[in-house]
C-alpha cells in the first residue's frame, strides 16, 4: 500500500523534511517514488511547500496520508482559502450532513 509521509533529512538536531509518496513496508529514510514537497520547522513560522495537485493525484490513486503528513496539511495549507481542505484529501469516507431540525425549517418557510 502506498502511503504520503515526511521524511526527515537534516542533520542532526537540525530537522527538514521531505514529504514524498512511498511503499508502507518501506523504513522512513528508504527509497520513494516522488517528492511533493518539504517542510521546514525550524524556522518561524514553519515554511511548507507541498503539491497539492500531486497530492490529490496520489491520494484518488490509493495512497494514505500519514497522521503527521494529515495534520501538517490541516494546519498549514488550510489557511489560505485556494488550498484544498483536509478532509477533501483524506481517503477516509465522510458521512453526509445532517438534516436540519422540524423547527428549524418551520421558521425558515415562514420567513
Amino acid at each position: 500500500m502506498l502511503s504520503i509521509r515526511m521524511r526527515r533529512t537534516g542533520s542532526k538536531k537540525r530537522p527538514f523534511y521531505r514529504v514524498v509518496v512511498t511503499e508502507g513496508r518501506e523504513p522512513r529514510e528508504g527509497s520513494f517514488l516522488e517528492i511533493l514537497g518539504t517542510y521546514n520547522p525550524r524556522t518561524k513560522p514553519a515554511v511548507v511547500e507541498i503539491n497539492r495537485e500531486r497530492v490529490t493525484h496520489w491520494v484518488r490513486n490509493g495512497a494514505r496520508l500519514s497522521d503527521s503528513v494529515r495534520t501538517l496539511l490541516a494546519r498549514h495549507l488550510t489557511k489560505d482559502r485556494s488550498a484544498a481542505p483536509a478532509e477533501a484529501l483524506s481517503a477516509e469516507p465522510t458521512a453526509p450532513a445532517p438534516a436540519p431540525a422540524p423547527a428549524q425549517a418551520e421558521a425558515e418557510q415562514a420567513e
